[in-house]
């Protein structure tokens, strides 16, 4: 007797063969997923490579190569020897300004820029350079505080940060990367009506960038390539700290040919326009307002040359690169002739740049730069301000035409009540007016040694200790 047939079970099934390959079932299901999954791993693969591009080109890809060391079109100050009749009691040394190109020193590139804390022991921040490739990560540069208290708005509200509404980002790893487009739209297109400066080293315009704040727009000139350089100091030398008393980077735009920085707009003109031009319709500046305006640049130096590390020289302190704001705080702008001095460098060598009138004379005579040279200049502003008188004035009789040397010559004479500006309606005391006299005459001391630090000087024009005597010199 047969026995029953038993039904086809699962492994008969997938062993059963099929199609024209006569291959089993089991096999075309292993084709199957390995298919799918080789397919679901180009797909993954192909979206991972266009996300990536897509974020590679919406961060504006900017190639960082090494800036080349290109001349700029700028004031060079060269020393000739005159008859010392010209000055009266001047010492035979006069200098005139030529057109040349600038020096060809830096060999550097451009840096990414990161935070330390400043070595004075405020609040301050300041940046470190590293040198940067192409594929390098971002990273935004912090923002600090400077360390001095800052008296709140009178309203009781504090101001927005310049860049809320604007995108987290910069390849230089400071500030913020704004496109051409952009920069045209917040100018009207770099509109004549919206010029607030222009020089030598380019144009600036007044613009108002997509958050309703307004920037000033330095647009760098292209002539043989000096936007390049020019683009590169200003990075270098305040593209990474933060101070009140120093005007702020905001950004920059790196398109062809194309370098233009955008900093914070300060509306209230500069001290050279209070003190002998554009703003003086608007009245004359007190006794009180010249001494906080040259207390905020004094600590701006100070934070340059002592709190971070490599100091920055600014090298063209003068009356126009004090900007002023509302509340009669000084900003010092325009770092287009700074140069760095990093650890246990005593000085620079270099051509000599800056203005005539403010240039030290052993800076004028030697090339040789530092923090010293600084010093004189803001000591010529100490005086410029207490006197209202410019640094060099050929419509005065020879003996006044310097500043510096006729304000020797009324202190020694014990005249020194006679040189305060007469636009002043309230006098300083005959001690205040002492002091700043001091003070000046001590930062344009001409032996660079005797000068005081920056650090000093802030404490000079905030204290009420007595200041030695100053021998004046001829």
């Amino acid at each position: 007797m047969e026995a029953p047939s038993s039904s086809p079970t699962l492994q008969d099934h997938l062993s059963r063969p099929t199609g024209p390959l006569h291959l089993k079932v089991w096999e075309v299901v292993c084709i199957a997923l390995g298919v799918f999954m080789a397919v679901v791993f180009f797909l993954t693969v192909w979206l991972t490579m266009r996300s990536r591009k897509r974020t590679r080109r919406a961060s504006g890809n900017i190639p960082v190569t090494q800036i080349p060391a290109i001349s700029k079109e700028i004031k060079e100050v060269r020393v000739e020897q005159v008859p010392a009749t010209d000055f009266g009691a001047h010492d035979g040394v006069l200098l005139t300004i030529q057109d040349k190109p600038s020096d060809r020193e830096s060999d550097k590139v451009m840096v990414h820029l990161g935070v330390s804390k400043s070595r004075r022991g405020d609040e301050s921040h300041s940046g470190s350079f590293r040198y940067m490739d192409k594929d390098a990560g971002f990273q935004s540069a912090e923002e600090g505080g400077s360390g001095t208290f800052r008296q709140a708005s009178i309203h009781g509200i504090t101001a927005p940060s310049p860049l809320v509404g604007l995108p987290e980002f910069s390849y230089l790893g400071w500030g913020h990367w704004f496109t051409l487009r952009d920069l045209e739209l917040a100018t009207n297109r770099f509109s004549k009506d919206n010029i607030i400066g222009e020089g030598g080293y380019g144009v600036v315009y007044r613009g108002e960038i997509v958050n309703g704040t307004p920037v000033a727009v330095k647009k760098l000139l292209n002539n043989l390539g000096q936007a390049e350089k020019e683009f590169r100091v200003e990075v270098e030398a305040i593209g990474h700290v933060r101070h009140k008393n120093l005007v702020r980077l905001l950004g920059y735009c790196v398109e062809g040919t194309q370098r233009i920085l955008v900093y914070e707009y300060v509306n209230n003109g500069n001290l050279e326009q209070w003190l002998h031009g554009a703003m003086s319709h608007r009245g004359s500046l007190t006794w009180e307002a010249r001494i906080k305006i040259l207390l905020g640049t004094a600590k701006a130096l100070a934070y340059l040359h002592e709190a971070i590390e490599p100091k920055v020289v600014h090298r063209d302190i003068k009356s126009s690169n004090i900007l002023i704001d509302d509340d009669f705080d000084a900003k010092v702008s325009d770092f287009g002739l700074a140069k760095l001095l990093g650890a246990g460098k005593s000085h620079v060598t270099t051509r000599v740049m800056g203005t005539f009138g403010y240039v030290a004379p052993e800076y004028a005579n030697t090339g040789l730069l530092n923090e010293k040279s600084d010093i004189y200049s803001f000591g010529v502003v100490i005086l410029e301000a207490i006197t209202g008188r410019d640094p060099v004035d050929y419509g005065r009789p020879a003996n006044e035409v310097n500043l510096v040397d006729w304000l020797k010559m009324m202190v020694a004479s014990r005249r020194s009540e006679e040189v305060v500006d007469p636009t002043i309606e309230t006098r300083p005391s005959t001690r205040v007016l002492k002091r700043a006299l001091l003070t000046a005459l001590r930062c344009v001391d001409p032996d660079s040694e005797k000068r005081p630090k920056m650090g000093q000087v802030v404490r000079m024009l905030e204290s009420d200790d007595p200041i030695p005597r100053v021998k004046i010199e001829a």
